[in-house]
């Protein structure tokens, strides 16, 4: 098997000299194609490379390029200047209309209501008779008092003839005993007598005294029986009828009326410890009420507490308002704005030209077409505007909504100039 296989394999083809086969000549072949696939791989990945490396570059001037026109751009800004606050403070703050004066009125008599001569929303002057309690056994106790007084008054007069008549005794008697001519145990007699018939005076007219007393309280016990008002006002409250029994007791008296005094409208209000320097009595206030638009109430501040609420910081204040024709109620919702007096001078600067950020506000001020950063301390925000007591001075132009690259010595140029800060 090994032999036919030797003798039919074809004789390798040799070259014209017949040394070698042609086989061992092509041997070199693939050593020449890798260097060539090596060559062509670097070249492209050389071109690759150089592709990359240019745009890069490219790119690297595009950057360059922006830089320099952010480094040298010179915005256009809004500026506002900044303006000193106005010598009164304008706060405005909720509150509600409240009566000058009220009082409810109570039975000081026990009774039955005979007449009732006022009702809800009737207006009523000083001392007007509101309705009268009949109390029938009230009469017969005065009565009865009038007519002990009397007999009191009597027992005065006869104690008062009996010690006369021990004087004139004494005086009779006196010298006789000195003389001799009657006894002296007579005349002792008359003197204890004597003493005895003044202290019975004295017990006498205290009785008078003590009856009178209780006769006068019991006339004003009748003059309770007629209820009046206390003052001018008006009815807001009524709760008996006639025929309605009333009991007259300290702490459990029948509750009859209440009224309130409408000419003049007291208003209090709490305002915030940042605001209450500065008020004081007659400081100007207007009153102002939703459903009343086109009309303002003029008033004064009459009178506020000397301390502040521990637990709001807040100033009780109260403020009258004339109310001579009534247009006003108790118990109305309303905005009181008070005018006061500035104590510690300040500035005002736009709110929109404030900047918050890790050192704290700061305002941009244009000076000489750069931007000064001033760290500035803010007293109060008005809305709009804040006042502010440190870090710029009246005059400064402030940049208004400034950018967040802007910087301390940043180009600016002003475009223009905002309307100054509203006055507050």
């Amino acid at each position: 098997m090994n032999d036919v296989e030797t003798t039919s394999r074809p004789p390798e083809p040799v070259d014209r000299e017949g040394e070698k086969p042609l086989h061992h000549s092509s041997q070199p072949k693939p050593r020449r194609m890798g260097r060539l696939l090596a060559l062509g791989v670097f070249g492209v990945l050389a071109a690759g490379l150089t592709f990359g490396a240019w745009g890069y570059y490219q790119k690297y001037l595009r950057v360059m390029e922006t830089a320099k026109q952010r480094r040298d751009f010179v915005p256009n800004v809004r500026v506002a200047a900044v303006r000193a606050s106005d010598g009164i403070i304008l706060v405005s703050l909720p509150a509600t209309t409240s009566a000058f004066a009220a009082a409810n009125i109570f039975a000081r008599a026990t009774g039955y209501i005979a007449e009732r001569y006022a009702d809800i929303g009737d207006r009523v002057m000083a001392g007007q008779l509101l309705a009268k309690i009949v109390a029938v056994e009230l009469d017969d106790q005065i009565a009865q008092a009038e007519a002990t007084l009397g007999q009191n008054k009597a027992t005065v007069q006869q104690v008062q003839a009996n010690l006369d008549l021990a004087r004139v005794t004494w005086a009779r008697d006196k010298p006789l005993v000195e003389k001799g001519w009657t006894t002296p145990q007579q005349g002792s007699i008359d003197v204890q007598n004597l003493k005895a018939l003044e202290a019975s005076l004295a017990v006498a007219q205290a009785n008078v005294v003590a009856q009178e007393a209780q006769l006068r309280v019991l006339n004003q016990q009748k003059d309770y029986q007629k209820v009046v008002a206390p003052f001018d006002g008006v009815i807001t409250q009524r709760n008996v009828d006639a025929g309605s029994l009333v009991q007259a007791d300290a702490t459990n008296g029948t509750f009859l009326f209440t009224i309130m005094r409408g000419d003049v409208i007291r208003t209090q209000i709490y305002v915030p410890q940042d605001q209450a320097f500065g008020l004081v009595p007659g400081v100007e206030a207007v009153i102002r009420v939703p459903e009343i638009p086109n009309r303002t109430f003029p008033g004064t501040v009459t009178r506020i507490a000397d301390a502040l609420q521990p637990g709001t910081r807040t100033l009780l204040t109260e403020i009258d308002v004339k109310n001579s024709d009534g247009a006003l109620a108790s118990g109305i919702y309303c905005t009181v704005e008070l005018h006061i007096p500035r104590k510690t001078p300040s500035l005002l600067v736009p709110a929109e030209a404030i900047i918050f950020n890790r050192d704290g506000l700061q305002v941009a001020v244009a000076e000489d077409g750069v931007a000064r950063m001033r760290k500035v301390t803010v007293a109060r925000d008005l809305g709009t505007a804040v006042e502010v007591t440190k870090g710029v001075k009246a005059g400064d132009l402030v940049i208004l909504n400034p950018v967040v690259e802007l910087a301390e010595g940043s180009k600016v140029r002003v475009a223009s100039q905002s309307a100054e800060p509203p006055k507050k």
